[in-house]
């Protein structure tokens, strides 16, 4: 072989390596269209929502959706010209959920580090924090964590969120009861079965509304800070407008004609 010819096989060589300059490694096409294209090409926005987590999500046994987040999720679709098509998920698999089975996540959805790994949050919309409710003849006895971790208190709490990684965290001697349904999570501590849950003040503000025997434990001084948002996917573009649209409901009165009902 010539010397000229070894160069160019090198250089072949080194090209196919790169995978550049040879058919079989060309890259895969992607399509490099924004989810906001896709969607607006689709007519249609595809929202995932728990439906278990009343004031912002509620799915009946009818599969009726209402909820702030749902009405707000009525609102978007309007604004962007398209069709709304609500998704069942759950709390666990919501992440990866958007992206793959939906175009965005709403309904009370706290921002967390772990969910940030897998997509991107809007701006928040809602300030918000873990706290207790219980009987209101229990309200005293479990105002602090101190008071709430002994022995013999059954906390109980709905699995797959944040509500279950708070307890996990905090509650090491008090007994956590893993209630799957959130919807009917509450009536366990009005018959007895448990003595108290914690989770975000909102809930436990709306609760004790519907409730006459539940008292939301001091909501406006909750155990922890977190806010609420949408979670997207990982598009730059598609945040941009859903952050638009957000910034403009919270300011032209949308927001708070939608949430009156459900907060007063």
């Amino acid at each position: 072989m010539t010397i000229k010819a070894k160069a160019l096989t090198f250089g072949v060589a080194v090209l196919t390596v790169l995978g550049i300059g040879t058919a079989g490694a060309a890259p895969e096409a992607h399509d490099a269209r924004s989810r906001l294209d896709v969607v607006q090409a689709r007519g249609e926005i595809r929202v995932c929502s728990t439906g278990d987590y009343r004031p912002f999500t509620y799915r009946d046994a009818a599969g009726v959706w209402s909820g702030i987040d749902i009405d707000l999720a009525g609102d978007l679709a309007q604004r962007l010209g398209v069709r709304l098509q609500l998704v069942q998920t759950t709390w666990k698999a919501i992440a990866d959920d958007v992206g793959r089975k939906c175009d965005l996540a709403m309904g009370g959805v706290s921002v967390t580090l772990d969910r940030a790994k897998k997509g991107l949050y809007t701006a928040p919309y809602l300030r918000d924090g873990k706290t207790p409710i219980t009987l209101c003849e229990n309200e005293k006895r479990f105002q602090t964590l101190e008071q709430i971790d002994q022995p013999g208190v059954r906390a109980i709490v709905n699995p797959g969120g944040t509500n279950e990684q708070f307890a996990d965290a905090n509650l090491k001697r008090a007994r956590i009861v893993r209630h799957p349904d959130n919807n009917t999570i509450f009536a366990e501590i009005i018959e007895g079965r448990a003595d108290l849950m914690i989770t975000d003040a909102t809930e436990t503000r709306w609760q004790a509304k519907q409730n006459p025997r539940l008292c939301a434990v001091h909501p406006d001084q909750p155990f922890t800070f977190s806010e609420k948002a949408y979670l997207l996917p990982r598009d730059v573009v598609f945040k941009e407008w859903a952050d638009q649209w957000l910034h403009l409901a919270l300011n032209d009165g949308t927001y708070a004609r939608i949430a009156k009902p459900w907060l007063g």
